[in-house]
């Protein structure tokens, strides 16, 4: 049902709309005061960047094959060590029909199998019940807990992190 692919211009406004919606910002770095120009950078930043190359964040368009249309987007980070941290982030009315799923599964699919990769993880806030699940269908396991750990939009927030190794995926 979905095509990832690098960002391209045509791309900002729906960026920018969902990076404003109050629910999607709560447990993302920026605030619902993103701005266009705040699109404009990371989408030009991210035109330098490669998918598995180490230490760059790579976002990738999430996007509806039948529609075009911008679902939301998938983030990945690979270090020198073999590990890769994941992250995702969906338009509300993209949301709760298994896309999200589908999008992440086919990052870390790609992740272990062409690039070589032995464990994904993901550091989430603790609150965020729906990412929780997302990451436990996709056979997650929840590793730890760091109680008040970040301070984060004006208040300590307690975090959680999730992993797969590559052989739990493959199984």
């Amino acid at each position: 049902r979905l095509l990832l692919r690098p960002f391209l211009p045509a791309d900002q406004p729906a960026f920018v709309a969902y990076r404003r919606d109050p629910a999607v910002a709560r447990y993302q770095s920026w605030d619902t005061d993103y701005s266009k120009a705040d699109a404009d950078r990371v989408l030009a930043a991210q035109a330098e960047v490669s998918f598995g190359r180490p230490d760059e964040w790579v976002q990738l368009a999430v996007v509806d094959r039948r529609s075009g249309r911008l679902c939301g987007d998938c983030a990945a980070r690979v270090d020198h060590r073999g590990t890769a941290e994941i992250g995702v982030t969906f338009a509300p009315g993209c949301q709760g029909r298994g896309l999200a799923t589908e999008a992440l599964a086919a990052v870390v699919g790609t992740l272990f199998g062409e690039h070589g990769i032995h464990r994904v993880f993901a550091e989430t806030d603790e609150r965020n019940a729906s990412v929780h699940r997302l990451l436990e269908r996709l056979g997650f396991r929840w590793e730890a807990r760091l109680v008040e750990a970040d301070w984060f939009k004006g208040e300590w927030c307690s975090l959680r992190t999730y992993a797969i190794l590559r052989r739990e995926w493959d199984a």
